[in-house]
């Protein structure tokens, strides 16, 4: 029998078609995947923008998130009362300001928090420098900066064929590896590379513009949003191990990665369906056609996508719409589950009492200080510093090394990324980001414990 050879494709493509795609791509990856040194430490360019613009109007950008709180709750108190047209008809009026139940009750509490926090009004177990006061004046300005330089620069990573080359080239990687489209590569790296509030905002768009399915997007969001490269820094340094940062942020790829692998393969992240955020959205087609090789074909649909968003003004719109809605709908939802969660914290013996369970597990596994170490355990749940604060104090070097290295793998912080994932559109909820940190720690806990070992 004569087999027939496949054709090969063959297109050439004209230089100015890409450089449409070159180059705002390589923008992107430089501001948002391209670590330099910046004041004695490594962080990204846009996180270099944040914190300039942080720094120099710290003292006002508190103010103003709770002005847009204010103006997030009014705004969505008019939208279930009265049904104004000017709100209804308008789609990002409406997508703004008409929520659910859960979002409506967020904003207002947290509207109320941070008006409280902002003039010191009624208990001090609300805006004390630990509660409140934490979320306000530290984490707040942080996000307000970050979602500023993110929306607007975001379409330079996505909308420009970067996503569409790598699904094409990464595809036969993440599929099998992480059970993710290739595309989630840019995401995983942003978000490792960079911070994980970016990741999470990356994943949220690329959900809602049809390109991940339900799992696929909690997959991402939960999995891969890290928390940045300098924080791993600030938390070695005031655990006073900073001579061991290699030995620690290798321990931390590791386990972060397995993790990464065995976290999709089990509930409750397996079982979401593979639908997507608007029912009209089709299934991501990620086969290679016959006669293309994964590089042209990405290629030539990186040129296409490239030559549909050439229009700077609507991507310039779009991304001021979407630093307003960071703004007003997920401030108001940070300040309300960062503030609760740090309050349990600070004012009782939840944390404690949940850590209970631990201590036989550090013990089997040969932790010195295992009753000493076991709320560290749990207690980043609230805030991803805790940990840190509380392990501190601790004598024993190997568990200092083991608590600063869990504390950054699990992932899920309800003063950030977790507040964050429940504010964005993602499909996770409370339920799920508890049992997603309750199982990362006890996946990565033997893994750092057992690297730990071979370094002592």
């Amino acid at each position: 029998m004569n087999v027939v050879p496949k054709e090969k494709h063959t297109q050439s493509y004209h230089l100015s078609d890409i450089m449409k795609f070159l180059v705002p791509s390589l923008i992107g990856v430089f501001l948002f995947m391209v670590p330099v040194p910046y004041k004695g430490e490594m962080t990204i360019p846009v996180a270099i923008l944040a914190k300039w613009v942080e720094g120099n109007f710290s003292s006002v950008i508190p103010t103003i998130s709770v002005l847009f709180m204010f103006i997030a709750t009014v705004g969505t108190i008019v939208a279930k009362i009265a049904y104004p047209s000017f709100i209804m008809n308008s789609s990002f009026l409406r997508r703004l300001f008409d929520v659910n139940g859960l979002f409506v009750v967020a904003r207002i509490v947290g509207t109320i928090l941070g008006a409280m926090t902002l003039w010191k009004i009624g208990p001090e177990w609300v805006w004390s420098e630990n509660t409140g006061s934490l979320l306000l004046y530290s984490l707040i300005p942080i996000l307000f900066s970050v979602f500023l330089f993110a929306g607007l620069f975001l379409p330079l990573l996505l909308d420009f064929g970067l996503l569409e080359l790598c699904g094409a080239l990464l595809t036969k990687v993440m599929r099998p590896v992480f059970k993710l489209p290739g595309r989630s590569s840019i995401d995983c790296i942003a978000s490792w590379l960079g911070d994980g509030t970016i990741g999470v905002l990356l994943t949220n768009k690329q959900y809602e513009d049809g390109f991940y399915t339900k799992r696929e997007a909690a997959v991402i969001g939960t999995t891969f949003s890290v928390v940045s490269i300098t924080f791993s820094i600030v938390v070695i340094t005031y655990m006073k191990l900073e001579h061991m940062f290699g030995a620690y942020y290798f321990t931390i790829v590791v386990a972060g990665l397995v993790a990464a692998i065995i976290m999709p393969r089990i509930p409750p992240l397996s079982k979401k369906p593979d639908t997507y955020y608007h029912e009209h959205h089709a299934p991501v087609d990620e086969t290679v056609p016959a006669g293309y090789t994964p590089f042209q074909w990405g290629l030539k649909q990186a040129t296409e996508v490239a030559q549909r968003n050439s229009d700077m003004g609507k991507l310039l719109k779009n991304g001021v719409q979407t630093v307003i809605d960071m703004w007003l709908g997920v401030l108001p939802v940070v300040m309300a589950i960062g503030t609760v969660a740090l309050i349990i914290a600070e004012t009782t013996s939840v944390f404690e009492w949940l850590g209970k369970p631990f201590v036989p597990i550090l013990t089997l596994l040969q932790v010195p200080e295992a009753s000493a170490a076991a709320q560290t355990m749990v207690v980043g749940f609230a805030d991803m510093f805790l940990p840190a604060i509380i392990g501190s104090g601790i004598e024993s070097e190997f568990t200092r090394f083991v608590i600063a290295c869990v504390s950054v793998t699990q992932l899920i912080y309800m003063s950030e990324v977790g507040g964050l994932l429940l504010a964005s559109k993602l499909p996770i909820t409370f339920k799920d980001l508890v049992v997603i940190f309750l199982l990362r720690t006890l996946i990565t806990l033997p893994i750092i414990v057992f690297i730990a070992h071979l370094i002592f």
